[in-house]
């Protein structure tokens, strides 16, 4: 019997490595991990369940997989119930973005409106919006219950505040990403803490580890500058992690800051890494000292914030090498 099977073919060859941060002085692993790290994936797994918000099995699978492992670096103090409140917070804004921002909001932009619409509309409690808010309408009800009855008052307007931010910053994103008019990098520098949610999880923090802030801790000039560093440094290595699978889609160059660095600086991919690296060292090396200044002179709310911003860091950081930003 003739064998007529065809040979098989070699793999492509891997892209060569863009350069990577070194972040390692400033946020060495192994970083700290829930006990509760299964628990959350587990549970969130079940809430998209009942919360059908995810259609791909895989993509849920690696949704719940970088939500529950990277939540328990991000407060891995927290109880159960703060740490299942959080990850499902983070699991419905990136879903919402993923279904109705990014390229399908830049192919709707009238549909992505009437979708925020009717989140800001339950984000003000003004009672129902008008019409059917669909599957995404019923999990932010969920959410905003649990988060009410685990933070009231003060701490619960301002994590809705921030939502609110988020919103818009799917809006503007999706927005721009076709837009012809290029975004400059101050813009999007203000913008990305916001389309990166990271604000939203300082905002978090006193909700799940139960600590809140004087007014004049949370303006000090030193937390509003390790927060903006923390942000900043949020944006920019998933910037980095995701460019390549964001860039082997069909249409525009991703609106990330390589993008954006080729444009300024007229340099090639290669080059925008090195110099978005180095930005994100920078970032994390002033990070940081300021985090060393703050827990050496902050009280019990300060000491806390404080290590908060350097856990939600470290949890960036570690989704770097994450299985959800490899190119298939």
């Amino acid at each position: 019997m003739t064998d007529t099977a065809q040979p098989a073919q070699p793999a492509p060859p891997a892209p060569p490595a863009l350069p990577m941060p070194d972040l390692g002085h400033c946020f060495p692993g192994p970083f700290a991990v829930s006990p509760h790290a299964h628990d959350i994936e587990r549970q969130t797994a079940e809430w998209l369940g009942a919360f059908p918000l995810v259609g791909s099995p895989g993509k849920l699978k690696a949704l719940c997989n970088i939500t529950g492992h990277g939540m328990a670096r991000t407060f891995p103090t927290a109880d159960r119930e703060g740490l299942f409140l959080c990850a499902d917070l983070l699991l419905w804004l990136t879903a919402f973005d993923d279904t109705y921002g990014e390229a399908a909001g830049a192919r709707d932009p009238a549909g992505l409106v009437r979708r925020i619409g009717e989140c800001v509309h339950l984000l003000a409690g003004h009672g129902e919006p008008p019409g059917d808010t669909g599957v995404f309408g019923a999990a932010l009800r969920d959410l905003l219950a649990r988060l009410r009855e685990r933070a009231p008052g003060t701490r619960y307007l301002r994590l809705t505040a921030h939502l609110r931010d988020n919103l818009f910053g799917i809006l503007w994103e999706a927005h721009h990403l076709d837009g012809p008019d290029p975004v400059g990098l101050a813009d999007y520098r203000a913008m990305r803490p916001h389309t990166v949610f990271v604000r939203t999880v300082m905002a978090a923090a006193e909700v799940v580890l139960g600590y809140e802030l004087t007014e004049r801790q949370r303006e000090s000039e030193a937390v509003r500058e390790l927060e903006s560093a923390v942000a900043d440094l949020a944006g920019w290595i998933n910037d980095l992690a995701s460019y390549r699978k964001e860039a082997a889609h069909d249409g525009p160059p991703p609106l990330s800051l390589p993008t954006l660095l080729m444009r300024q600086h007229a340099c090639d991919l290669d080059e925008a890494f090195r110099l978005a690296s180095r930005m994100c060292e920078d970032r994390a090396t002033r990070a940081g000292a300021l985090i060393t200044e703050l827990t050496g002179t902050g009280d019990g709310a300060l000491r806390e914030h404080v290590g908060a911003l350097r856990s939600i860091a470290s949890s960036y950081v570690w989704h770097i090498e994450h299985a959800r930003y490899r190119v298939s």
